[in-house]
């Protein structure tokens, strides 16, 4: 990270601190950094920043560097920083925030989670529930990982883990209309 000077890059911030509290109803201002949202998180070991300095980052208005980080692509969702967080800050939902302003600037730092993710949504939208074979598949094939885990198929399949059909659920209408009101609503569904 190259120095910065702090004057400037708060004032030229506002408006991605403004945008960032705005889709997460967050306000970053609010966090003292106090660290536990990292102390807390079960994959900050593998994240080039920790949550707690990729909030530091938005409220200094950091923006390229906080849309370019692995961190928030590596964030399990899991929500472990936002119930430890003394200001009740929504970090997992700033996370989230983050990730789909990154996609949306063509910014993915993680091209393979992002491609799992699509994949799982997809699979849920069309089936109503993840046909995980078909994931599986999908997921090996575009990232030319053709026979990646090939070795516990047989053991999957004799323990019903997995299956070559896609169950579907009763009513896979009320899963489709979830999908086209997200996308109505500005989401990629």
């Amino acid at each position: 990270m190259e120095k910065l000077q702090l004057n400037e890059t708060l004032k030229n911030g506002n408006s991605f601190r403004e945008y960032i509290q705005k889709h997460s109803n967050v306000d970053p201002s609010s966090c003292y950094q106090c660290g536990k949202c990292t102390a807390g998180c079960p994959v900050s070991f593998a994240m080039d920043y920790t949550p707690r300095q990729v909030m530091r980052m938005i409220q200094l208005g950091m923006e390229q560097e906080a849309l370019s980080s692995h961190t928030i692509w590596l964030c399990a969702c899991c929500e472990t920083c936002s119930v430890r967080c003394p200001k009740n800050i929504d970090l997992a939902k700033v996370m989230e925030t983050l990730r789909i302003e990154a996609k949306r600037r063509g910014m993915v730092a993680e091209r393979n989670i992002d491609l799992f993710a699509d994949l799982f949504l997809n699979s849920v939208e069309k089936y109503g529930r993840v046909h995980e074979m078909g994931l599986i598949l999908q997921y090996n094939l575009k990232t030319g990982q053709f026979f990646k885990d090939a070795n516990l198929a047989p053991t999957l399949f004799k323990n019903s883990k997995i299956h070559l059909q896609a169950d579907k659920i009763q009513d896979g209408g009320a899963v489709k209309r979830i999908f086209q009101r997200v996308k109505t609503q500005g989401g990629e569904g």
